[in-house]
């Protein structure tokens, strides 16, 4: 294969990322079968393939995590509610878990920019014909 090809290739690996925009889990499974598809056609492919496909499940998991983290905070908040209203005390009791879920959900949509940073980063020097690795990845694909 030419080098050219094999650079958009790996290019279209990174950002078919951007699928989990589109439709869930987009973001592993449409690199996954792209890498999958491509990967016997050099080693810059399967490579690329491999860390786009583990950047995405890591991400995916960390993500989750942090999500998922803001549960007690809403549920506290409703247990709040619910107290002051049977009691008619209207008193700012919920202050503390509010910041905490608005920090939660900010620290979320920082880590949700920085993988959109990064898959940008990978693309564009994938496309130039360099090998790259993403930071905190887990490899589950070796």
């Amino acid at each position: 294969m030419k080098n050219n090809d094999q650079n958009t290739n790996a290019f279209l690996i990174h950002v078919s990322a951007f699928a989990g925009y589109l439709f869930p889990l987009g973001s592993i499974i449409t690199p996954l079968i792209l890498w999958q598809t491509l990967k016997d056609r050099s080693t810059f492919l399967d490579e690329q393939g491999k860390d786009a496909v583990n950047f995405n499940i890591s991400f995916g998991i960390y993500i989750f995590i942090l999500s998922a983290s803001f549960v007690p905070f809403f549920f506290s908040s409703l247990f709040d509610i619910f107290d002051t209203v049977g009691n008619v005390d209207f008193g700012n009791h919920n202050s503390v878990n509010i910041f905490g879920l608005f920090g939660v959900i900010s620290f979320v949509s920082i880590i949700s920019l920085v993988k959109v940073v990064l898959i940008i980063i990978a693309a564009l020097k994938s496309k130039e014909g360099e090998a790259y690795q993403y930071p905190l990845t887990i490899k589950f694909i070796k």
